[in-house]
């Protein structure tokens, strides 16, 4: 049983030393596709705790008040990818957001850019009509630069778009891919700051 468990602890660490140095390149080329231009960064807004399984009862989209909103952890999220982006020297074109009060204060805090509201950055809660889904694949897919678009959106819109739900502040790169499934495909992830 000991040889077995030594095994296992050598497998184990020999799987994160070789992942350890892949997601510091995935960083990488992410970034650098940013400051490329031509590219997306989609966010999915600061931190805002949780309680309700989402936005609380009475949720409404013209009163912060009723939503849930970015905590000081989330605050700090946005001014950071701000720094974040300016540090790296990416050139912001465009910057959409969800109308939602937690999205519209990420990308705000961001400060690279004008912050206009999208209604396809808003979930799409019936599955048999996808016409939100539809129009953010046609953002992505359609986007030329020369800067960034930056996306600022929730995670259950950004899952049916990639796949995959990012954490808070977590920002995906991508690079339009016309013709794709889903308009783009993944550069590389950057972690939410810390």
């Amino acid at each position: 049983m000991r040889r077995w468990l030594d095994r296992l602890t050598l497998a184990v660490l020999a799987v994160l030393l070789a992942v350890g140095p892949a997601l510091g390149v995935d960083e990488q080329q992410a970034w650098a596709a940013l400051t490329g231009g031509g590219h997306i960064a989609l966010i999915r807004h600061g931190n805002a705790p949780p309680g309700y399984g989402g936005d609380p009862p009475g949720f409404r989209f013209d009163d912060c008040k009723t939503q849930r909103n970015l905590d000081d952890k989330g605050r700090a999220q946005g001014k950071a990818l701000g720094e974040a982006f300016r540090k790296h020297g990416v050139r912001v074109d465009r910057m959409l957001s969800s109308p939602v009060c937690r999205c519209m204060d990420t990308a705000s805090l961001m400060a690279v850019g004008t912050v206009e509201s999208s209604w396809a950055l808003v979930p799409d809660r019936d599955p048999t009509n996808r016409a939100r889904l539809r129009e953010l694949k046609e953002i992505v897919s359609t986007w030329r630069g020369p800067g960034t678009l930056v996306l600022v959106s929730h995670g259950f819109t950004i899952e049916p778009l990639i796949g995959i739900v990012p954490d808070q502040a977590e920002v995906i790169v991508l690079r339009p891919t016309p013709g794709s499934g889903n308009g783009a495909s993944i550069v590389g992830r950057i972690p939410a700051p810390r």
